[in-house]
């Protein structure tokens, strides 16, 4: 399967999404409706509010959220593809970002995590052409107006607003009016939402407050999470390992790229951190840097054998955990 997604061609595409429902399917026959947590935010809250009194079936959700986790595994290894990150174009990095999912049940479900996510991948994008933009301006606004919308959706992800401004350390030269329009584009979101409350005569500074609390993640009480996080980390450093052999062949832009994607899921771990709880919904925020790795592992592997049996490994569980657990 590794071999066949390591090809670059438009049928991959479907293959994809035969992909993605083989392993995802059980969800289908098991839905469940939108997922709310206590670190949920504003627009978040909202949504569910006004999706409520339309009773729809919890099926639906579940085809929203595989369509998402389909278009977000699309966009991803478009940007893969667009940046270099990898010598050659491939569909490694959708492969694998549709195979990381399903190692949580959680991660298949309607939540503020997933919808912060489709906003982060298209965020990463942006960020990571910065270097190349003639004008940055209206970008790096657009940057901000977008992050500003994810800390709205998810409280905790307020960690992310230090990932935008380390990314424009890391991509631009210093002009202290670029980071004032990405301030004020962060904060753009408030400023309505402000306006909003204010004007229906719902003010109420907790509404707006990103307010969350620092504390370690819940100890792994089941024996199938702490496989689900082993498969998730051997295959990023591997992945790691040969990112950073390879280095020295890559082009200064791709460097700066896989800084950045390293960088996006420190933020994300210091995001579990903010979040704890006992649930591993908040950690679908590390899926997206994760799955960039896998895809490096799948790629640089010299052996044929060695990144198949990797695969299967995960593909093999993850039909035993979504199919035989739930």
């Amino acid at each position: 399967m590794t071999g066949i997604f390591k090809q670059k061609t438009s049928s991959n595409i479907l293959l994809l999404l035969v992909y993605g429902l083989i392993l995802k399917f059980n969800c289908f026959l098991h839905p469940a409706g939108p997922i709310q947590q206590p670190e949920d935010h504003f627009l978040y809250n909202w949504l569910i509010e006004w999706l409520k009194p339309l009773h729809i079936p919890a099926v639906i959700y579940v085809l929203i959220t595989f369509l998402l986790l389909y278009s977000q595994a699309l966009l991803f290894n478009r940007i893969c593809n667009d940046q270099k990150l990898l010598p050659r174009q491939n569909y490694l990095a959708a492969m694998a970002h549709m195979l990381t999912t399903s190692l949580f049940v959680e991660w298949n479900y309607f939540s503020a995590p997933l919808l912060a996510n489709t906003f982060l991948i298209w965020i990463f994008y942006r960020m990571t052409t910065l270097p190349t933009i003639q004008k940055p301006g209206p970008t790096i606004f657009s940057i901000g107006v977008q992050i500003g919308i994810v800390t709205l959706l998810y409280r905790p992800a307020v960690v992310f607003v230090l990932l935008i401004l380390l990314a424009l350390f890391i991509m631009r030269p210093f002009r202290l009016r670029e980071w004032a329009i990405n301030i004020l584009g962060i904060t753009m979101p408030y400023y309505f939402l402000a306006l909003v409350l204010y004007l229906g005569n719902k003010w109420d500074w907790n509404k707006i407050k990103p307010a969350f609390s620092i504390g370690l993640p819940a100890i792994p009480s089941s024996v199938y999470t702490t496989i689900s996080i082993t498969l998730l980390i051997i295959p990023f450093m591997i992945g790691g390992y040969y990112v950073q052999a390879n280095l020295n062949k890559m082009y200064i832009h791709v460097r700066k790229s896989w800084s950045l994607l390293l960088l996006y899921l420190i933020m994300a771990m210091l995001i579990i951190m903010a979040d704890g709880g006992n649930n591993y919904i908040s950690w679908m925020l590390c899926s997206v840097p994760i799955t960039g790795f896998h895809a490096a592992a799948y790629f640089y592997l010299n052996s044929r054998r060695l990144p198949m049996i990797i695969h299967w490994i995960l593909f093999g569980y993850a039909i035993y955990l979504n199919y035989w657990l739930i």
